[in-house]
């Protein structure tokens, strides 16, 4: 392992570090220590191969969310998400009408933006109609990605974009999909753990790698 001392970069007068050691001796992406929420999201999701068809539809729509917001605040509603979404059932919000999309932006408990509330409707029915064609969410998504999953060692190493992930964004777009550009969708591949972003020395990104070697993805 790298010292962490070294393991940092300056952006403006600050220095943010990639890799902090936790209280339990484990090494984390910084980001990944910032917070409980955070820290717990860290370990126990970010980066882990998904191939769940409500898990993808799911991180889909909150990285859509995300958009322009941080995801701290996100991740701390995303049971409240869960409710107003009937649990990210795609039949079911593909279902929802005029009247869902007015009780929905009368919910504290969410993101009360009617262009993001009405996008996740939609994309429930696209994902549907996807379905109809024989085709899941999960191999759609799986098939970008990346030959070889990069190695960051610093924050400065992982990128807001990608070829895979401008390609997807495409592909999504084409089907109909909304809010999905580019750089939600590499946060999507990211947290569905279609790329591993987890720092080089970071301790869940062994995990990670094991994981991936355990499962096929879908076709």
């Amino acid at each position: 392992m790298s010292d962490p001392t070294n393991d940092a970069i300056m952006i403006g007068s600050i220095v943010i570090s990639s890799i902090v050691i936790g209280t339990d001796s484990r090494p984390r992406c910084s980001w990944g220590a910032s917070s409980d929420d955070y820290a717990h999201y860290h370990d126990t999701e970010w980066g882990r191969p998904t191939i769940d068809e409500r898990t993808l539809f799911e991180k889909i729509c909150l990285e859509g969310f995300q958009s322009g917001l941080s995801w701290i605040t996100i991740l701390r509603k995303r049971d409240n998400f869960r409710a107003a979404f009937a649990d990210f059932d795609a039949a079911r919000v593909a279902e929802f009408d005029n009247t869902d999309v007015e009780r929905l932006l009368a919910d504290a408990g969410i993101i009360r933006h009617r262009g993001k509330i009405e996008a996740t409707i939609n994309n429930a029915q696209r994902l549907i109609e996807l379905h109809e064609t024989g085709t899941s969410l999960g191999a759609l998504i799986w098939s970008f990605e990346p030959a070889a999953w990069p190695t960051p060692s610093s924050i400065e190493d992982v990128p807001a974009t990608t070829d895979e992930s401008t390609a997807l964004s495409k592909h999504l777009k084409k089907l109909g999909f909304k809010f999905v550009g580019p750089t939600t969708a590499y946060a999507a591949l990211q947290a569905m753990g279609i790329v591993n972003d987890h720092m080089a020395d970071c301790w869940v990104r062994q995990e990670c790698l094991d994981e991936r070697a355990a499962i096929t993805p879908p076709t």
